[in-house]
């Protein structure tokens, strides 16, 4: 059995200055534009700060759940976390300045594991961890080219 990888990780460089980059990463409604598992995010709130509470609609093919999810990092033109508290996993953005542009490095956390729901769910709807983790990834590196296409307007 495979288990739940503590950290994935995915980066790409865009040709754009930190500032456009953090527009976007920061832009949680627009996440369901770049993400394939994504379907909606819904603020609560006013905008998107430290402690902002948002609900996500995601989707797997005809599997559809809801995930909750509070903003716990928020660092202008730097980093950029919430963490899901359905699984306890965290997702998070760090933007780093380059020679041409913004190094972004995508992260999924989850230093004391997900919870039993989840790890249970995955098992059983998901394939396993392994198939799992790896649809993550390539959903991590679709999410941040569709950034950088919006980010450089070739999108």
């Amino acid at each position: 059995m495979t288990e739940v990888l503590e950290l994935l990780e995915e980066s790409i460089d865009i040709d754009a200055d930190p500032a456009t980059v953090w527009a976007l990463v920061t832009d949680m409604p627009r996440m369901a534009q770049w993400s394939p598992q994504v379907v909606k995010t819904i603020v609560r709130g006013d905008g998107i700060a430290l402690g902002t509470r948002t609900v996500n609609i995601n989707r797997r093919g005809l599997l559809v759940w809801p995930t909750r999810s509070k903003v716990i990092r928020f660092e202008p033109e730097r980093e950029f976390a919430f963490r899901i508290k359905d699984n306890k996993s965290v997702w998070s953005f760090s933007l780093d300045p380059i020679a041409n542009g913004t190094r972004v490095v995508q992260r999924r956390q989850v230093p004391n594991g997900t919870t039993k729901i989840s790890d249970t769910l995955i098992k059983a709807v998901m394939g396993g961890q392994e198939s799992f983790q790896l649809e993550l990834r390539g959903g991590m590196r679709q999410t941040l080219k569709r950034i950088k296409a919006d980010a450089e307007g070739t999108g």
